[in-house]
């Protein structure tokens, strides 16, 4: 599986451990950035992996900013975007079970490493249950549309 990832300085040094453990599990990577510790804008690296999810260059994304709470919000405007933020396991789980998140987004400040670890392998080995959950998506889509024709 190939694998959008991105963070803001916040999330720099848990996006490098995450992109270790990704490879450890078999999955190619494209990392957007950034790899600076210097102060960056979570907005430009949250558009450049919902861009690649939704345009269909990757598979999914994993989203890392302070508190995570920035990169859903960049990555939740794209359209066929399920960014869910996960830092807890429960959660991961259930992201992809019932809602089939294409974004994982964590708080860089709010978990540590070993806990990301096993939330980004939780999530990546998580499929999709679909039956009842599919309609639920299906009445997403048609939300997405139909702000799309209004604006």
């Amino acid at each position: 599986m190939l694998v959008a990832i991105g963070s803001d300085h916040a999330g720099l040094d848990l996006k490098t451990d995450v992109i270790s453990l990704l490879k450890d599990l078999g999955h190619e990577y494209a990392d957007y950035g950034t790899d600076t510790p210097q102060s960056v804008d979570y907005p430009d690296f949250g558009e450049k992996v919902a861009e690649a999810v939704a345009g269909g260059k990757t598979d999914r994304g994993i989203l890392i900013c302070g508190t995570g709470i920035g990169m859903s919000i960049v990555a939740n405007k794209f359209r066929n975007i399920r960014a869910a933020l996960c830092n807890d396991l429960f959660s991961a789980r259930m992201s992809r079970l019932h809602n089939d998140a294409n974004i994982l987004v964590m708080g860089g400040r709010i978990i540590g490493k070993d806990l990301a670890k096993e939330i980004v392998t939780t999530w990546m080995k998580t499929e999709f249950e679909s039956g009842r959950h599919l309609n639920r998506l299906k009445k997403i889509s048609l939300i997405e549309v139909k702000r799309s024709e209004k604006q």
